[in-house]
């Protein structure tokens, strides 16, 4: 079997409000590869907010595609290696990082339909249901919004609830954390994300002012790339630290774990290289006793923390309009069910690549 094509595009997808008060639109850079036996896989990225999309299209169109023409596409690992070291000079993180994960995921779906079974039972099974939380609650929010975003995931059954807290006054970031609290009463349990936005003294600040709401953790706490600081925060507060949405490789996480930096590790997909490390680093996770919650992309993330002992919940952000795919998996009592299709099981509705393609 062989590679023969590689067909790429972006497609600039709106989102719903309240989301949109903050981004009003996500790109996805979307790679469909095709074989000499007919059999096609999907791989594609999304760049929250658009940032970037161009700059990995172009680099795994111009860098990555020539790589896998003419490969078979069965050699999953192989083709990764060949993918991570075109371009010595250029580190596989970021835009690069970006590009490399739509191809994985692509490769992956059709070593998942080669062999007619789905991903995660491909890469051995723990569960078939996957736990979520709901995600959002944006600084642009009114507190009625954040309010009522909250109370949407937990009528899903959803136990858990992520908001931002980006506000420059800590008081004002604890008041809503509060209002939430509140609202969701027992029914869920809270989670902070800061988004890289504070130093150590600022968060230890922050983080004691949150300390009543037994929050579950608290994300992003400093700079992705300031490990020394992520230590000196996860040892002071009081708070469990989740991150890795920002960090692409199992050596950086290795950075996060051996200094017990992080309780939660959040590589997302569709930036960590792919499936292929993002397995990689759960795995590592597990030998920490770190559990692991990916970052967005819940559609096929499943598949990840349904192999994984050590899989714990999926991010649920409720965006995607409904012409965008066809048979969204959907939460139900909190929980993804994964679907039983071979591969990855995801596949663009019909006409949504003609709707939304904006390169």
């Amino acid at each position: 079997m062989k590679i023969t094509a590689i067909d790429t595009c972006v497609l600039k997808v709106p989102t719903p409000k309240p989301m949109a008060l903050n981004y009003p639109h996500h790109k996805m850079v979307v790679a469909e590869i095709s074989t000499d036996e007919g059999v096609k896989g999907l791989g594609y990225s999304l760049a929250f907010n658009g940032g970037g999309a161009e700059a990995v299209h172009t680099y795994l169109d111009t860098r990555l595609k020539p790589a896998l023409i003419g490969e078979d596409p069965q050699l999953v690992e192989r083709l990764w290696e060949k993918m991570y070291r075109v371009d010595m000079g250029v580190r596989k993180q970021g835009i690069a990082g970006y590009a490399l994960s739509a191809l994985d995921i692509g490769l992956w779906d059709i070593a998942g339909k080669l062999a007619k079974r789905p991903l995660y039972k491909l890469w051995g099974a723990y569960s078939d249901r996957v736990a979520a939380y709901g995600s959002g609650g944006w600084n642009n929010y009114s507190l009625n919004d954040l309010v009522a975003e909250a109370e949407k995931y937990a009528a899903m059954g959803c136990r858990h609830y992520k908001m931002k807290i980006h506000h420059d006054d800590p008081r004002e970031n604890a008041k809503r954390v509060a209002a939430v609290h509140k609202a969701l009463g027992a029914s869920a349990r809270m989670m902070v994300d800061v988004n890289q936005r504070l130093d150590v003294l600022g968060n230890v600040r922050q983080a004691k002012l949150l300390e009543e709401f037994d929050l579950l953790w608290y994300e992003e706490p400093v700079l992705a790339d300031d490990f020394d600081a992520y230590e000196e925060v996860s040892k002071t507060i009081k708070i469990p630290v989740a991150a890795g949405e920002n960090h692409f490789t199992r050596w950086e996480f290795k950075q996060l774990f051996d200094r017990k930096a992080v309780s939660f590790a959040m590589p997302d997909v569709c930036r960590a290289c792919g499936f292929s490390e993002t397995l990689r680093i759960g795995k590592l996770a597990a030998a920490h006793g770190v559990q692991l919650t990916p970052h967005l992309i819940h559609e096929i993330s499943i598949h990840v923390v349904g192999a994984l002992a050590n899989g714990f919940l999926v991010e649920f952000m409720d965006w995607a309009p409904p012409d965008l795919w066809e048979d969204l998996p959907q939460c139900k009592d909190g929980m993804f069910r994964i679907p039983d299709r071979p591969g990855h099981g995801m596949a663009l509705a019909r006409g949504a690549i003609e709707k939304y393609r904006s390169r």
